[in-house]
């Protein structure tokens, strides 16, 4: 009696097929940031990142021209993410919906995009420049609070050359707490926005007992 050939796989035929130029980029990326964000890059090596991708050390320096050039690229669009849900968050309202906004944002991304953060805040940018980094990234948001606090200040009648120092102060204060939730995960990120909201407009001496988020804004 015959043999009667048996149809192959769907999945062994789509993982034999050979990847496009722009497909084996995307996958050398996302492999690349899996192994950046668990060992950094300098304990990441090309062998490594080749291996996990099943394909040889030529073809990673043939699409990036090697370590460095890739992992440009992956810190490159994760500042190019947060950065845009950081502009995008900060939309409209008064001060501290402002500064709830931001909080909110950034923790939204620790949440959703938890190696991009580890990658960001864990290794200096290539070059030893700030720019294109996480701290880039914090400086564009310092700015934006520092216009609002000079508005602020002069209202209440403090001085308004001081606002770059709380700025700074209030941004940095969000960021350390998004480094910590990276880990630790509790309470929820709507608690935590809220108590650092608390913290930085109320002061220690002024905490609320159980402080809540700030509905939006309603526009007229």
């Amino acid at each position: 009696m015959p043999r009667v050939a048996k149809n192959p796989d769907p999945e062994t035929k789509r993982s034999s097929k050979r990847m496009t130029a722009a497909e084996r980029r995307e996958q050398l990326i996302a492999t690349a940031r899996t192994l950046f964000a668990d060992r950094g890059v300098d304990g990441t090596t090309v062998e490594e990142i080749a291996a996990r991708a099943s394909v040889s050390k030529p073809v990673v320096y043939e699409h990036f021209g090697g370590k460095e050039g890739l992992y440009a690229v992956v810190v490159d669009r994760e500042v190019r993410t947060l950065l845009d849900m950081m502009r995008g968050a900060l939309t409209s309202g008064g001060p501290r919906e402002l500064l709830q906004q931001a909080a909110f944002a950034l923790l939204t991304y620790v949440e959703t995009s938890s190696d991009g953060f580890r990658i960001l805040v864990r290794d200096a940018p290539v070059g030893g420049s700030p720019n294109g980094s996480y701290v880039s990234i914090i400086g564009d948001v310092a700015s934006r609070v520092e216009d609002i606090l000079v508005g602020e200040f002069k209202r209440r009648g403090y001085e308004s050359k001081l606002a770059p120092m709380y700025a700074q102060m209030l941004v940095g204060m969000v960021s350390t707490t998004g480094q910590w939730w990276l880990h630790a995960r509790k309470p929820s990120k709507d608690v935590v926005t809220a108590h650092l909201v608390n913290l930085a407009w109320n002061g220690l001496s002024n905490l609320e007992v159980k402080p809540v988020l700030t509905p939006p804004h309603d526009e007229d």
